[in-house]
C-alpha cells in the first residue's frame, strides 16, 4: 500500500536522495527544503508501508496555472500506480484551487511519462529545443485544461 501526504521540510533529505536516483540533474536537499517553504509550491510525497518516501510530485502555482516541476518514483517501485496516484492528487488540488491550466515539460524520449500524462488528458503543445542537458534533449511541452474536467 502507498500513502500520499503533503511534503514537509523534514522530507528534504529523502527527496534529494530520490532525485539523485531519478534525474541527471537532481535537486539538492536545500532546494527541497526551500520548496517546502515556498508559498507557490504544492508537493505531495508517496510513502511505502514503512514510511519511506518512494515518490513525489509537485507544481508551482503561477497565476491561474499549475506548472508541474517534477514527478519522480523510485526505480524499483515503478509500474505500481504511484505516479498516477501522485498525478491524481496534483490535478485534484489544482482544480480545487481554481486553476485553469496545468503545464509541464518532459523529455521527448520519455515514452512512459508521456503516456502517463496523456492518460490524464495532457496534450502535446510544442517543444523546447535542447531544454535538457546531461544528456542534451528536447522537451515536449504538455498541457491540460482544467476547465474541461
Amino acid at each position: 500500500m502507498c500513502a500520499i501526504r503533503e511534503m514537509t521540510a523534514a522530507d528534504a533529505g529523502a527527496l534529494a536522495a530520490l532525485d539523485l536516483q531519478c534525474f541527471s540533474m537532481p535537486w539538492s536537499e536545500r532546494s527541497f527544503a526551500d520548496e517546502a517553504e515556498n508559498p507557490i509550491a504544492r508537493y505531495f510525497v508517496a510513502c511505502d508501508d514503512g514510511g519511506e518516501i518512494i515518490g513525489y510530485a509537485g507544481y508551482w502555482r503561477v497565476g491561474d496555472e499549475a506548472d508541474i516541476t517534477n514527478v519522480a518514483v523510485a526505480e524499483n517501485m515503478r509500474r505500481r500506480g504511484i505516479a498516477s496516484s501522485l498525478m491524481e492528487k496534483l490535478v485534484r488540488l489544482a482544480g480545487k484551487e481554481g486553476l485553469l491550466l496545468m503545464t509541464l515539460e518532459v523529455r521527448k524520449s520519455n515514452a512512459p511519462a508521456r503516456a502517463l500524462y496523456e492518460r490524464f488528458g495532457f496534450e502535446a503543445l510544442g517543444e523546447r529545443k535542447s531544454y535538457y542537458i546531461n544528456p542534451r534533449e528536447d522537451a515536449v511541452i504538455m498541457t491540460l485544461g482544467l476547465g474541461e474536467m
